[in-house]
């Protein structure tokens, strides 16, 4: 049976979700369903031993893990534009930048983002949002001002391609789990305090930020897992969608050499968001950020681009 097109041109399913031209990744498509089969299992493990737990305190445990999820999901991306600074831009103020992601757009048969920009030194861009309808893409003064036309291209179809892909989404609800341990070892302790003479409340005090630091830590470790390949998959599908793997390759180049003359302070600034750039900012060589990399090494990334460019004839 043929599959119907959307009025841009888009095919669809039978729940009329578009799909883009961007090569679909099932090694990506995998490790997201792996990754959220764990998470999810992780996650009703870890309530239920906090009702176990916390028996007399189930309605906070419910009312906490409710809101927070609720949270995490429909605001999160808001919350980390803001954080970064982005400000919607139109097309007026920013004509190439327009022209550039009409472009990558039309090449991928997608919906337009939402365009923004961020009034920073630091040479970078991100994407955020649940979904095609509400996708943002943002780059900063710094990038704008280094990057070729070209290059400026590859960055913004990697970035694209991330919500093509749908994996910031996947990426947020993944997060969310550790946010969670987070909280509710602090619940505990804050419980705890008031209450230090009941025996099984001593307990939970001391039982509970156990279990919690041990669900954080296997939640952040597959986290980054993903986060590393998803990068690499971006960096791929952007590399096919345009058909110019060396200019993605130029960009990281120069992005990741003018890291170096950014004062720290901006670095410092930058480094908590690391998850959502399109390469990340370290205030020092020997930051834990870089020993819990949210993204692949430069090395990785150029090699697997010098493989596409081969293969598509030196592009």
């Amino acid at each position: 049976m043929a599959i119907p097109r959307s009025r841009t041109g888009a095919r669809t399913g039978t729940a009329g979700r578009t799909r883009s031209r961007y090569a679909q990744d099932r090694g990506l498509s995998a490790r997201m369903a792996t990754t959220m089969f764990l998470i999810g299992l992780l996650y009703v493990v870890f309530v239920g031993v906090l009702l176990v737990l916390l028996r007399g305190s189930w309605p906070i445990v419910l009312l906490i893990t409710g809101a927070l999820f609720i949270g995490q999901f429909w605001f999160s991306d808001r919350i980390a534009a803001l954080g970064m600074g982005a400000r919607e831009v139109s097309r007026a103020e920013a004509p190439e930048l327009h022209g550039t992601v009409d472009r990558i757009c039309a090449l991928a048969d997608m919906p337009k983002p939402r365009v923004a920009i961020a009034d920073s030194d630091v040479p970078n861009a991100f994407a955020t949002g649940r979904g095609e309808r509400t996708a943002l893409v943002c780059v900063t003064t710094g990038l704008l001002r280094r990057l070729e036309p070209e290059e400026l291209e590859g960055v913004l179809a990697h970035e694209m391609s991330h919500v093509a892909h749908r994996d910031v989404a996947v990426m947020t609800i993944a997060s969310f789990l550790g946010v969670l341990a987070g909280m509710m070892t602090r619940v505990a302790l804050y419980s705890g305090l008031g209450r230090g003479r009941d025996s099984n409340m001593a307990a939970a005090v001391i039982l509970v930020p156990v279990v919690s630091g041990a669900v954080y830590c296997l939640s952040f470790l597959l986290t980054r897992v993903l986060s590393r390949y998803r990068e690499l998959a971006a960096d791929r599908a952007a590399a096919l969608l345009t058909g110019r793997p060396s200019a993605l390759a130029s960009a990281l180049v120069k992005v990741d050499g003018e890291m170096a003359r950014i004062p720290v302070r901006d670095l410092r600034k930058a480094e908590p968001y690391n998850a959502f750039w399109f390469a990340p900012a370290f205030s020092s060589k020997q930051s834990l950020s870089r020993l819990l990399a949210t993204h692949p090494t430069l090395e990785q990334r150029l090699d697997q681009l010098s493989r596409i460019s081969d293969r598509l004839g030196g592009a």
